[in-house]
């Protein structure tokens, strides 16, 4: 049995609900907006694989830790400009 160690990634949306009842469509658009134009480029550049991915969140493993809290802190900054 081959092991490897990895690091795991869980993000998902605070107050999605809440947003989804104030504008289902337009809250949908912005997370597959966000996801396709910062999230899926850094979690490639960080050689990052989505495991899953659920409704306002996603699972994301990282061959290392200092990959994931790369993209993590990154993301961070992203979102408060965004």
């Amino acid at each position: 049995m081959e092991r490897r160690l990895t690091a795991i990634l869980a993000a998902d949306v605070v107050g999605y609900s809440r947003l989804m009842g104030l504008d289902e469509a337009g809250t949908l658009s912005a997370l597959k907006t966000h996801r396709r134009e910062m999230a899926d480029g850094k979690i490639a550049e960080h050689q990052g694989r989505i495991v899953k991915l659920t409704g306002d969140g996603m699972l994301v493993e990282f061959p290392s830790g200092r990959n994931g809290k790369k993209v993590r802190r990154q993301s961070a900054k992203l979102l408060k400009t965004w």
